[in-house]
């Protein structure tokens, strides 16, 4: 079956699985493999935003004080 015949779905699900396995496969502990994801995903939602906290919150589903909370603790984690 070629790629374009697999659904995008099922395409998403197995390059996610193929990641845990690498991540496993790697020593990644599970808190750290959600903080990477959790970075990584706010990273490209505010992106697409223009950086916009209030429209990343809204696109998350999170408010928008808990969105700041978490890219001002990221920041600092990088100093």
């Amino acid at each position: 079956m070629s790629d374009s015949a697999i659904p995008p779905k099922h395409r998403l699900k197995e390059r996610i699985e193929s990641l845990c396995r690498d991540m496993v496969d790697n020593g990644i502990l599970f808190s750290e493999a959600m903080e990477r994801f959790e970075r990584c995903f706010i990273i490209e939602v505010m992106r697409r935003n223009g950086d916009n906290l209030t429209r990343t919150a809204e696109h998350l589903g999170i408010h928008r004080n808990t969105l700041s909370k978490k890219v001002n603790h990221r920041n600092h984690r990088k100093r």
